[in-house]
This record gives structure tokens, sequence and C-alpha cells, in this order.
């Protein structure tokens, strides 16, 4: 009862007049930018994070939520009409929804997943504010030694999760920590790695790194593909709406979808990949029009697209309750908010209960106005798809370096998002995910914190880090998540080289 309350509290602050505009520039924002061919949801807020730096933190955040929502709901847009998935949890809405595109019932499509989103989206955002005090009262029983190995946890799953190798995870997790030591130490006072250079006193900015790693890294990488093919606008043909029978065909997957995404996305690295291709597998099985699949099934866009949208809202769970990012996106979002001097966690919702609130029920708000936009500004974003993909990544060089000036005016900080940017290049080059650099980054300084205080209260005695039964079991299941995708694809090696010989 009390999360009801205060969800009715939130929907006040997100009602306010000034709150519902930022709501609506975000949702617009984020699907205009997410609409564009190979522009994910992180990539669409680490973009616009620059443009919420001057907004006050409430409005800011609000818009911040708008831009994450908009950027997935736009992200299927592209999937559907260039099958081109803007990051691999879109990949299965494109397997059907681009072949119902390409037989004229793009409209369907498009609107299956719109609709299935906001259904998705608003199921999720009421588990999220059910859910989060429970976690919230437990998280406020750790101890800094169950807070280090939290993020312990935190930096193994997302470490093995992102890329096709555990061990270019980890590469690109240490790199991030390595980027986070720059700058004065927090419990000594001391500089470090700043190589007499007065900028660096202040540490790497969150907002930059964010910014150069996957907006200029992308950029930088799609302009080094040469030759390869354009994709061809696929036209709508027919009625942009559903009909009786699609809706029939659409409901239980949209609620079976629901049901794989929320759960699996609270979960660390638990991830959007997993409940789609769940989703996907499950509405093939129970599908009573099993030959549409592989045509163009219904089905097989509005489960997965729903299962999408429900696990965007899980990985809220960790991330505002203990302020561990579990996504690119998430902790792109981390950065919005310690660019205001706030770390979301148990203490912020007591701290600061208005705000946390009133942007988990401008959640719903969210979700309401792009489903008003998406169904009828399909032509706009259409539209926005013929933008030639020259004109398209030189738009998103010149308003990411704009907008890193209009955050921090300073020539070492353009000097900054250039360097990063090179750096997300040449990790895309050679197949290290971005997440984790960022990840380690923000995390970094904080669970250096954490072990100084755990250490500072045992008296230097390390062992409290697994006398502790919190503690000890976070770091066994975050041991378990390095150890075990390694071994299992040693012995898959093994296997294959035993039937060679």
């Amino acid at each position: 009862m009390d999360a009801f309350v205060s969800l009715a509290g939130g929907l006040a602050v997100a009602l306010q007049p000034s709150n519902l505009l930022f709501c609506l520039i975000g949702v617009t924002l984020g699907t205009a930018v997410g609409v564009l061919p190979g522009i994910g949801p992180a990539l669409t807020v680490a973009l616009l994070l620059p443009v919420t730096f001057k907004l006050d933190p409430a409005g800011s955040l609000i818009m911040f939520a708008g831009i994450y929502y908009g950027g997935m709901y736009g992200g299927s847009t592209s999937s559907i009409l260039l099958n081109t998935p803007g990051e691999s949890s879109s990949i299965v809405t494109a397997l059907e929804g681009n072949l119902m595109a390409r037989s004229g019932r793009g409209g369907p499509a498009l609107a299956t997943a719109a609709i299935g989103s906001f259904v998705a989206g608003a199921i999720a955002t009421l588990g999220l504010a059910l859910l989060a005090p429970y976690v919230v009262s437990v998280a406020l029983a750790f101890w800094p030694a169950d807070y280090f190995s939290l993020m312990i946890l935190a930096f193994a799953t997302v470490s093995a999760a992102f890329g096709d190798s555990a061990l270019r995870g980890l590469t690109s997790l240490f790199l991030g920590l390595a980027l986070g030591l720059v700058g004065i130490d927090l419990m000594s006072g001391q500089a470090r790695l700043d190589f007499g250079v007065p900028d660096l006193l202040d540490g790497v900015e969150v907002t930059t790194a964010a910014v150069a790693l996957f907006a200029i890294g992308e950029t930088l990488f799609v302009v080094s593909r040469k030759g390869a093919a354009d994709e061809t606008i696929e036209p709508i043909k027919g009625s942009l709406w559903m009909t009786k029978e699609d809706w029939k065909r659409s409901w239980k997957p949209w609620l079976r979808g629901t049901a794989f995404g929320f759960p699996i996305g609270a979960m660390p690295a638990g991830g959007a990949e997993i409940p789609t291709f769940l989703s996907y597998a499950t509405e093939r099985r129970l599908t009573k029009h099993p030959e549409e699949f592989g045509k163009g099934a219904i089905e097989g866009v509005a489960g997965p697209e729903a299962a999408n949208n429900a696990s965007a809202a899980g990985t809220l769970v960790p991330l505002l309750t203990l302020g561990l990012p579990t996504s690119a996106t998430a902790a792109i979002m981390l950065a919005g908010f310690q660019q205001y001097g706030l770390n979301p966690g148990p203490l912020l919702f007591a701290a600061k209960p208005d705000l946390v609130w009133g942007l988990i029920a401008s959640l719903f708000v969210a979700n309401a106005l792009l489903l008003v936009l998406n169904l009828p500004l399909i032509g706009l974003w259409v539209r926005l798809l013929s933008i030639p993909r020259p004109w398209l990544y030189g738009g998103i060089l010149v308003f990411a370096t704009l907008g890193t000036l209009g955050a921090n005016p300073s020539l070492f900080e353009l000097g900054s998002l250039l360097a990063l940017g090179l750096l997300g290049f040449g990790l895309r080059v050679f197949g290290y995910p971005i997440a984790p650099v960022v990840i380690g980054l923000i995390l970094g300084p904080m669970a250096e914190v954490q072990l100084r205080r755990a250490l500072a209260i045992s008296q230097n005695d390390w062992s409290v880090l697994i006398t502790s039964p919190i503690s000890a079991m976070l770091l066994t299941i975050a041991a378990l998540a390095v150890i075990l995708p390694i071994a299992l694809k040693t012995r898959e090696k093994g296997i294959v080289f035993g039937e060679d010989d």
C-alpha cells in the first residue's frame, strides 16, 4: 500500500505542466534519434545526455527517462522498416517485422510493436514501483563490504555478458577502471594519473566519455566500413492499423513477452537478448499459424518487442535501488544521475523521494505519450530514415561536439572527446565491448571507496569480504559468472578439436 501512496505522489510530480513538457520533449527526441538506422537506445541516450545538463534535476531526469523509452521505441521502427537493429535486443523484432514490411504489412508490424511496447512498459513500470521498496529495504542492511562485493558482481556479470569473449569484456572493464583512477583520490586527497595536467585533477568527465565512446566511436567505425551496401526503404502498403485478427493474435504474445522481459531484465546480466529470444521461441511453439513464421508472423513481432521494453523497465530496478547498471543504456543513465551529484541507491529513496517516485511515475506518462506519437507519426519517422548516411553521421559528430562544449566549454574537453572517440573506434575494430569501459569508469571509484571503508572498519582485515554472508555469496556468484563462460567455451573448443582428430 505504501508503494501506491508513493506512486500517487510521484504522479503529482510527473503531471506538473513543466515536467509534462520535459517528458514530451524527451520522448520526441528519443524517438526521432532512435529511429535512425544503426542508432540504438544506448547511443541515443549518450548523444542527448549533454542536452539535459543545465536543466533542474527532476525535469532533467524525467526528460532523460523519456529519451530512454523513446530510443527503445524508435529502435523497433528501423528494425522493421530497414532490417537494421540498433542493438542486439532488436534483432528478433527484425526477423519477422522486416518480412512483414517487405510484404506490405509494415503498418500492422509497427502498430503491434508500439502497442505491445506500451502494454509491456506499463505493466513493467508498475512492477518496478511495487518491487523497488522491498529491494531498498534489503539494500539498507548492506555494509561497505557487501556493497563492494555487489559492485564486483556487477563488474563480473557485465563483462561476461557483453561481447563475444569474457576476457575481452574484462579487458574493457579494466580499461574503464584505469580511467576511473584519474584525478583526486576521494579518500586521501592525493592526485593520481594526472600527468601534470591540471584539467585531469577533476577526473575523466563521464558525460564526455559516454558521448565519445558511443557516438563518436560508432560514427568513425561506420565511416571506416567503405563499400557497405546502403539500406533501401521499404514502402508501407495498405492500412497502418491492425485488423481484428491482428489484435486477436497479438494480445497474448504481449503479456507473455512482458512475463519474460521484466524479471530477466531485473537480474544482473539478464539483459534483453535472452527474453526476446525466449519470447520468439515460445510464440513459434504456441502459434496456430506456424506456416507464417519465417514469412512475417505478427506474433514474432508482438512478443519479442514486448519482452524488449519490459526488460528495459526491469533494468531500472537494480539501477534505482542499488545504483548498479546492468546494461549499456543503464550505465549512461547512471552518468545522467551523477552529473547532478545524485547517486541512485536506497539512500536516494529516503533523501529525494519526490524525485525518485516522480521519475518512476513519469515512465507511465512517457509510455502514453509514445503511443500517441508513434502511431500517427509513422510517416514522419519513415522520412527520417531517408537521410543520407554521410549527412546523418556528420550531424551526429556536430551534435555530439556542440553538446559536449555546451556542457563544459573547454579546449581540453574537446580534445578528450576526440581521444576517447578514437579509443571507442579502436575497441570496435578489434571486437571489444564498450559498455564495460563506461561501467568501470562510473562504478570503479565507488567500489574503491566502499572497499577502503570496509577495511577501515575491520582494521585492514581482508577476511571481512568472506566472513560477511552477503559478501561471500555475491563474490561466489561473481566468480561463477566469469569462470563458467570461459569453461564452457574451452569445453566447446575441446569437443571440436576432438571431432577433428
